[in-house]
């Protein structure tokens, strides 16, 4: 995944550091819920479980995993926010 520009300034941080299964997965969808068609929105996590999570939640709705930035155990996931249908 290559990050673009529109990631490079997300509409929404969402920072779960600290915060272990489920609770990083269930702020992420709250935090799309919140959010309009086209926003992307940066969420920071340390949970290794997060890289299985949300990736696998976003391949099952209509949102767009845009970028994974892994570095110092933490993650940064870019997900940019598709409409319902």
């Amino acid at each position: 995944m290559r990050k673009t520009e529109a990631v490079s300034t997300p509409q929404r941080v969402l920072d779960t550091s600290g915060l272990t299964c489920p609770m990083p997965l269930l702020k992420t969808k709250l935090a799309l819920n919140g959010m309009s068609a086209g926003d992307v929105l940066e969420v920071v996590a340390t949970d290794p479980g997060s890289l299985r999570d949300i990736p696998a939640f976003i391949k099952l709705s209509y949102h767009e995993l845009v970028d994974v930035e892994e570095a110092a155990d933490r993650f940064r996931f870019f997900i940019r926010c598709g409409q319902s249908s």
